[in-house]
């Protein structure tokens, strides 16, 4: 079983690594700092723009396969509009490099609480087989595969970005039997994607 400390440490890094490649001076927060792992300032040109970054880390015998823990804090609403996750996947084989996907925060907030919804009020489940609590959402790659690399979104404000999520889930978001978190922010007005 890989040590949880020692793949925090290697999402963290290959994302700030990531984000120095393109021009970004990151900063890694020290621990206790909710929310945010590293804080990145656009170094190049007159912008100067600041973002806050989640980092999410999972490992997996396939990059494809992983998916992440997104509890109540990932689906809480956004505290400004430069906040984001980059979720990353790490093979377990040395030689296959990680996988980054940058997600605008209320992006990710959405997907989890619909993934999990979906999940636990499938019609076609077996009645009492699914009851875990939307806390203990896990969204897969396949729901954030669009987001792959997107590392130019963190030029945008979150309501200026595009969803990427899988159209079948602003069909689920606008439905009674998944619908949104109540106090998400598209609760006041579903974006197009």
């Amino acid at each position: 079983m890989a040590d949880t400390k020692q793949t925090k440490t290697i999402g963290e890094h290959y994302a700030a690594a990531e984000l120095a490649r393109r021009g970004w001076a990151p900063a890694l927060t020290r621990d206790g700092l909710e929310r945010t792992d590293i804080l990145a300032v656009m170094a190049e040109g007159a912008g100067r723009r600041l973002v806050e970054i989640q980092v999410k880390t999972a490992r997996g015998e396939k990059a494809e396969r992983v998916s992440w823990p997104l509890g109540n804090k990932s689906q809480a609403p956004s505290a400004h509009e430069r906040e984001y996750f980059v979720l990353v996947a790490v093979p377990l084989d040395h030689s296959v490099r990680p996988r980054s996907f940058v997600v605008p925060r209320i992006h990710v907030a959405a997907a989890a609480w619909i993934a999990h919804m979906n999940w636990l009020t499938d019609p076609g489940a077996a009645i009492g087989k699914r009851n875990a609590p939307v806390d203990r959402s896990r969204v897969g790659v396949d729901t954030f595969i669009r987001y792959e690399d997107r590392w130019d979104l963190l030029e945008l404000d979150q309501a200026d970005a595009p969803v990427l999520l899988p159209p079948i889930y602003r069909e689920y978001a606008l439905s009674p039997r998944v619908g949104l978190r109540e106090d998400h922010e598209w609760q006041r007005g579903m974006p197009e994607w």
